[in-house]
C-alpha cells in the first residue's frame, strides 16, 4: 500500500506548529493493512483504515485521547505528490482540520 510508513505532519489548518509538535514531531503511521496510529499536540489515536480505490484515498476512523479525555473521529489521506500526503482529521462532534505530511526518511 502506497500509504504505508511514517509521515511527519508539517502543516495543519486548525493548529500551528508550536502546538502540533508540542510533545513529539507530529506524525501519522500507517501499516500495509491501512491501520496505524498518530499524534499531534496532546492528541493521540489509533486508526482503522480502508483503501478506497475509486477515490485513491485511505479513509479511517480513530479512537484515542485529547488531553487525557477519550476522543474519536474519522479522517482520510490521499497522495498529493511523491512522498507527500494531504488529509483531514475530524473529531466526533468537534474540530476538524486539513493537514499535510511528508514521508519520514
Amino acid at each position: 500500500m502506497k500509504f504505508a510508513g511514517t509521515w511527519h505532519i508539517v502543516e495543519m489548518e486548525m493548529w500551528d506548529e508550536s502546538y502540533f509538535n508540542m510533545e513529539v514531531q507530529a506524525y501519522i503511521k500507517i501499516n500495509k493493512k491501512g491501520n496505524g496510529n498518530f499524534q499531534f499536540g496532546l492528541v493521540t489515536g489509533y486508526i482503522d483504515g480502508e483503501f478506497i480505490k475509486e477515490d485513491e484515498k485511505l479513509e479511517f476512523t480513530w479512537e484515542g485521547n485529547d488531553e487525557m479525555d477519550t476522543a474519536s473521529g474519522s479522517g482520510w489521506v490521499k497522495m498529493k505528490e511523491k512522498d507527500i500526503i494531504e488529509g483531514k482529521i475530524k473529531f466526533h462532534m468537534g474540530d476538524r482540520s486539513m493537514f499535510t505530511a511528508k514521508r519520514a526518511k
